[in-house]
């Protein structure tokens, strides 16, 4: 009976077309777990990088090199991590012209430059939109202090959070998670439309009697099928590489990959209902995804930006998506938690998939 029915067979035949194309196996699953790998070992629990300084060449430039290689030396010898140095990065200082130090600047090639003054006073040069900039002044101005003498009184401690589900690999897993999930919806739906358009096999699929929403549910279905062996991979990469936790219920995280799935399968459909250029499709899509690339907190909190956004940036699918997987894996989050969310992805899907049917076009 289901072997018979043209809605599964138009389900089969989409599956076939997707696993028969190298390409796009890579882009679906590869693709997402090199990334996370990549970014997981340059966001690894590690010391902290050198900071690079440009010392210029001038009276008093001697001295100022002597008490950074002190602060080095001091540095490697140090074998207690509860001594505060131990979370101080090293400085690797080079000795330059004031005219190569100051171009170096200027093309970014070093974020400070340190120039001797007279009296024992100094100038630095940086750019303070830059954080590592403002990172790098607030060290070396700290080794300096105290190589001349500063004393603090007040002591203190530094505790670092390294615990499982508090680090940047657990914020970035989730985040990873969902832009895959609106890639796919996106790229996996509107473009194959839009290239069937282009190949003039839409033609052929009206002129039979099969029903434009088997059609469509095919995709949608076959859509779904990739979602969850995607999500598995990204999963398993981060509980067993990276130690990742997942405190909340492991069914919710899969309700809410599919929930998000749909909404981003209801886009794309949208989005290519009309379209009828690989061009035309393929600058609506980058039209729709870069703002939730930038604003929905994938790869740094969405919180960062002005309050006044932050209505539309909280209304957009993938950062309710990101925003729920985060809550439930990371903070044990239930159904009634991630309700909102779950809400604003149903909505999404509602809305795009009747506007995308109302205004579909096989020609």
């Amino acid at each position: 009976m289901l072997e018979s029915s043209p809605l599964f067979q138009l389900y089969l035949v989409r599956l076939r077309d997707f696993y028969r194309q190298p390409a796009r196996v890579f882009w679906v699953y590869g693709f997402p777990t090199l990334m996370a790998i990549t970014l997981g070992f340059a966001f690894r629990n590690r010391p902290p990088a050198p900071i690079q300084l440009d010392l210029v060449s001038a009276p008093g430039s001697g001295a100022i090199k002597a008490a950074f290689d002190a602060h080095n030396t001091r540095l490697r010898q140090s074998s207690s991590a509860a001594d505060p140095i131990a979370l101080t990065p090293p400085i690797d200082v080079a000795l330059r012209d004031r005219d190569v130090a100051m171009r170096r600047l200027k093309t970014g090639k070093t974020p400070l430059v340190l120039e001797p003054g007279p009296n024992d006073s100094c100038s630095y040069h940086y750019d303070p939109t830059r954080p590592e900039a403002s990172l790098a002044r607030q060290t070396v101005d700290d080794v300096l202090q105290e190589a001349a003498g500063r004393s603090n009184p007040r002591p203190v401690r530094d505790v670092q959070v390294t615990e499982p589900g508090s680090r940047y690999i657990d914020f970035l897993i989730p985040g990873l998670i969902g832009l895959n999930s609106m890639g796919g919806g996106l790229w996996g739906v509107g473009f194959l439309l839009v290239n069937f358009r282009v190949a003039k096999l839409l033609k052929r699929f009206v002129a039979t009697p099969m029903p434009r929403r088997d059609f469509l549910l095919a995709l949608l279905g076959a859509r779904l099928t990739f979602v969850l062996p995607d999500l598995a991979v990204l999963l398993a990469l981060g509980v067993w590489m990276f130690g990742m936790p997942i405190r909340g219920s492991l069914a919710l995280v899969v309700a809410l990959e599919i929930t998000g799935a749909l909404a981003f399968a209801g886009i794309g459909l949208l989005v290519a209902c009309r379209a009828t250029t690989t061009e035309a499709v393929s600058g609506l899509m980058n039209l729709v995804m870069l703002p939730m690339w930038l604003l929905s907190g994938v790869f740094f909190s969405s919180e960062r930006f002005p309050e006044a956004l932050q209505p539309v940036i909280k209304a957009l699918p993938l950062t309710q998506l990101v925003g729920g997987l985060r809550s439930v894996m990371l903070e044990g989050a239930g159904v009634v938690d991630v309700a909102p969310a779950l809400a604003i992805l149903v909505a999404w899907t509602v809305v795009t998939f009747t506007l995308a049917l109302r205004f579909f076009r096989w020609s």
